[in-house]
């Protein structure tokens, strides 16, 4: 059983919500961001990433820069750029790109869900990133990323958004990006219990973007918990730390990008030993122009200006619901044994290059620094529950989901 929760939401007032919305902290570097920011001072990347109002060589992770992020919160609640709810909402964020559109429910999940493997992960985290996130979320005193959750589909679900998607949205607007962004809030106490029951019904939920918010999430509300209740006293009452912003969306209604590949060099080989090496247990075909692969089990390779298809010689029975992923596959079988990356989470050679960005960039990468670049076909996600339900981790940087929520269009204060 699933449990969701309505919440008093902190939000922006209404005609700066599109100034305020943001990319999540994790797509920006240092430098961007701080560009960003300089070009739209509402933007709420001045929180999300408040080294950004920084010189570049104060240190990002120092106290006075988490300490910036929760001033600033604060003042903005102050002028009236957010506002509070008076009592708990649910919301609907839909998102439009390139004609294609998703609906989720904006809410808060269950830390004990989390806890008890019914929201389930399928990626390892980092400890200094969750570190990262812990001290912005103490010193906001609120959770100001939406976690992106996945559930099985659920017509009952999709009947009830079309119902109150007929309502005019508190927010509508066009992103830079040309992504469209609509939102309608969900006040009636019957409907919100309605779709509370609808969550109820299911099994599991699936985290699909923000693994390290969510843990970091889990470890603050475990922290809270062992100093207002050191004896493990019942908590009869749930503090707002006990939940985690969220926004779920319906498998069938997502679109997931491939997560490609650049190695910086051929790990010692020339350009033929490196093609031979990978000819022993790969067929390829050279193409005459970039092409994206086809279908699974599929690569497309590019080194030294030129595309090949790549497609393992000898057909291999993987049913791992890991190993038989080709993120896995190409792991496995090229960059380990012959780029010699053993570990992708810490080598510094191998870069991970999101779908979005298009062939050209791995073009560009390769043509400018060297080395051998890699298409893949996208993780799909059935794959992707399927070793979230087993219980299996995923390699890193497995999947890549467009379009991205915003941050700031909703915060859960938890103090």
């Amino acid at each position: 059983m699933v449990e969701i929760k309505a919440f008093c939401a902190v939000r922006p007032r209404q005609d700066l919500a599109e100034k305020i919305a943001a990319l999540p902290y994790d797509v920006y570097s240092r430098g961007e961001a701080a560009e960003e920011v300089k070009k739209n001072p509402f933007s709420f990347l001045k929180i999300d990433r408040p080294e950004a109002q920084f010189d570049e060589n104060t240190d990002m992770y120092s106290p006075a820069v988490y300490q910036a992020a929760g001033n600033e919160l604060r003042e903005m609640i102050g002028r009236g750029e957010f506002i509070q709810e008076k009592s708990p909402c649910l919301y609907l964020y839909e998102l439009t790109m390139d004609g294609r559109t998703q609906t989720g429910v904006c809410c808060c999940a269950s830390v004990a869900d989390y806890e008890n493997g019914v929201i389930k992960r399928h990626e390892n985290t980092r400890p200094e990133k969750e570190e990262d996130r812990i001290r912005h979320v103490e010193a906001c005193g609120a959770q100001t990323g939406p976690i992106f959750l996945a559930c099985r589909k659920n017509q009952k679900l999709t009947e009830l958004e079309e119902r109150e998607k007929k309502a005019v949205p508190i927010y509508s607007f066009t992103a830079e990006d040309g992504i469209r962004h609509q939102v309608w809030k969900i006040e009636n106490e019957e409907t919100i219990r309605s779709i509370c029951e609808i969550f109820e019904a299911m099994d599991s939920l699936y985290i699909a973007d923000g693994h390290h918010r969510a843990a970091s999430a889990v470890r603050v509300a475990r922290k809270r918990r062992e100093k207002e209740f050191p004896e493990g006293q019942r908590l009869e009452e749930k503090p707002e730390a006990e939940a985690f912003l969220s926004v779920i969306f319906p498998e069938n209604e997502l679109k997931v990008l491939d997560y490609n590949r650049w190695v910086k060099d051929l790990n010692g080989y020339s350009r033929e030993e490196f093609l031979n090496h990978v000819g022993e247990k790969f067929r390829m075909t050279p193409l005459p122009s970039a092409v994206h692969p086809k279908e699974k089990g599929r690569f497309s390779m590019y080194l030294d200006g030129q595309w090949y298809e790549l497609e393992e010689k000898t057909e291999k029975n993987r049913t791992d619901a890991v190993e038989s992923l080709d993120v896995s596959i190409l792991q496995n079988e090229i960059l380990s044994p012959v780029l010699g990356i053993k570990n992708p989470k810490t080598d510094k050679r191998i870069q991970f290059i999101g779908g979005i960005r298009g062939l050209s960039e791995l073009e560009r990468l390769v043509d400018a620094q060297g080395g051998a670049a890699f298409a893949l076909y996208p993780t799909s996600m059935e794959e992707l529950f399927r070793a979230a339900d087993q219980g299996r981790l995923m390699p890193p940087k497995s999947t890549w989901f467009e379009p991205k929520l915003r941050s700031g269009l909703f915060l859960h204060m938890i103090s």
